[in-house]
């Protein structure tokens, strides 16, 4: 992402099945928690191409990146 602008990262925990892709993706912004299940590695992010690649490579959609500013989805996009 070029214009660096401040992304929320969630992943809905519930849904993870801890493939492990995002962590291996974007492993500065996604990392598998103990439980084997993804979390965010900060609350905000700079963004990347490697971070939208990971929501957009989830199995299960279970991660969405969105502008902190305006709450719009930034990744998945379908």
């Amino acid at each position: 992402m070029s214009d660096a602008r401040p992304l929320v990262v969630t992943v809905d925990r519930g849904r993870c099945i801890g493939s492990g892709l995002c962590a291996r993706t974007a492993p500065t912004d996604l990392a598998l928690g103990p439980d084997g299940r993804a979390a965010p590695v900060r609350p905000a992010s700079a963004g990347s191409e490697e971070l939208t690649e990971a929501a957009e490579m989830c199995p299960v959609e279970a991660i969405s990146v969105r502008d902190a500013a305006t709450g719009d989805l930034v990744a998945p996009l379908w």
